[in-house]
């Protein structure tokens, strides 16, 4: 490795810039970048959630993990978002969202490895890197050094700085490249990616991470009540979670391909949802249901209502399903809806349709088998 500082010279001489966001480790690194002087040409602002508490109040959700490769992805995805934000006057190709996790050796004995990943989201790619320490082999202070050293080389590696960071037996880099049409989306130069010409008409929207049967009993079920083909859609950017990285993109566009349609979209919200795609069913869960109707993604209740009169003067319907919520099982009977667009929405009672399996669900048995 090049001389840390020279390095670090560099990567704030580079014209790049970027928000850091660290849990668990990687302070050091902060640290070193805004010690040397020019920090502030490149740094544009670094968090450092450490408890969990903060880490679910910074990513919008308790994570399945807290130390993984997934959860580190949101966080870059989150401070890319961030840096555009701050800094919208560079191109986003000079900005990076750059985010750590880590689980160091600590005071008490680890029943889990000691390891940590680090992910870049930029404009055109989404980078992870994960490390697997040979537990037991160093102290917390080498294991930091160590971690500083390679956030260090994967910030200059994504400042286009020449490096000597490559994969070795313990570390894994993944990069993922993006589509043309994912880039024209985050860019606002075209409204949606489809795999179809074919207008949308029955859409489901979710994150499919996985798709499952329950999904699949669903699409069916809608499919027979309305004879419309189905589109799945995948949304880059949701009120309420963290913007997706290229890594998820392509993960859950693998499980469609050649089997399903789908349409990826920026339209975070129903309503945005409904000006992109008038005339259409959309198939939604009961708590699904219950966050459209949630009063704090909206300006105040004469807002929501006013916003949701849009169901109506664009034509949309919703088929609904009911969902297990904590120890409730919730249906469309269960929900207030306001009067003016109560006819918009059909649903499917327990008696037709009940499969409490979620992915989040699937996703934990799948780490513990």
């Amino acid at each position: 490795m090049k001389d840390a500082q020279s390095l670090i010279k560099q990567i704030h001489a580079s014209g790049y810039r970027f928000v850091l966001v660290s849990s668990g480790g990687g302070s050091d690194a902060v640290s070193d970048l805004l010690r040397v002087p020019g920090a502030s040409n490149s740094v544009l602002e670094s968090y450092i959630p450490y408890s969990r508490e903060s880490l679910d109040y910074y990513l919008l959700k308790k994570p399945d993990k807290y130390c993984s490769e997934d959860t580190t992805l949101s966080m870059a995805a989150k401070a890319f978002s961030a840096a555009k934000k701050i800094d919208p006057k560079s191109h986003p190709r000079y900005l990076l969202g750059i985010a750590i996790t880590a689980s160091l050796a600590t005071n008490y004995s680890k029943k889990g490895d000691h390891k940590f990943f680090i992910a870049i989201q930029t404009h055109k790619y989404s980078k992870s890197y994960a490390y697997k320490f040979n537990k037991g082999k160093l102290t917390r202070a080498e294991e930091e050094a160590l971690l500083t050293q390679y956030i260090i080389l994967s910030i200059a590696d994504a400042c286009e700085i020449k490096t000597t960071l490559e994969e070795a037996p313990n570390l894994t880099i993944t990069s993922i490249h993006a589509k043309k049409n994912w880039i024209k989306l985050v860019d606002n130069q075209i409204d949606f990616d489809a795999s179809s010409s074919r207008m949308p008409e029955l859409i489901f929207p979710g994150s499919f991470n996985p798709l499952h049967s329950g999904h699949l009993a669903m699409s069916k079920l809608a499919q027979d009540k309305t004879g419309l083909g189905l589109v799945y859609e995948i949304c880059v950017q949701n009120a309420d979670k963290p913007p997706l990285s290229y890594h998820e993109i392509q993960r859950s566009f693998l499980q469609f391909d050649g089997h399903h349609d789908w349409v990826l979209t920026k339209a975070g919200k129903f309503t945005d949802k409904a000006a992109l795609f008038p005339n259409s069913v959309f198939i939604i869960g009961a708590d699904t249901l219950t966050r459209i109707l949630d009063e704090k993604f909206y300006l105040s209740r004469q807002d929501m209502l006013a916003k949701l009169d849009l169901f109506n003067s664009h034509n949309i319907n919703f088929l609904v399903f009911g969902r297990k919520i904590k120890t409730e099982f919730i249906s469309l009977g269960s929900v207030d809806i306001p009067p003016h667009i109560s006819d918009r929405f059909i649903g499917f009672g327990e008696e037709v349709f009940r499969d409490d399996i979620s992915s989040s669900d699937i996703r934990k048995q799948s780490d513990e088998a």
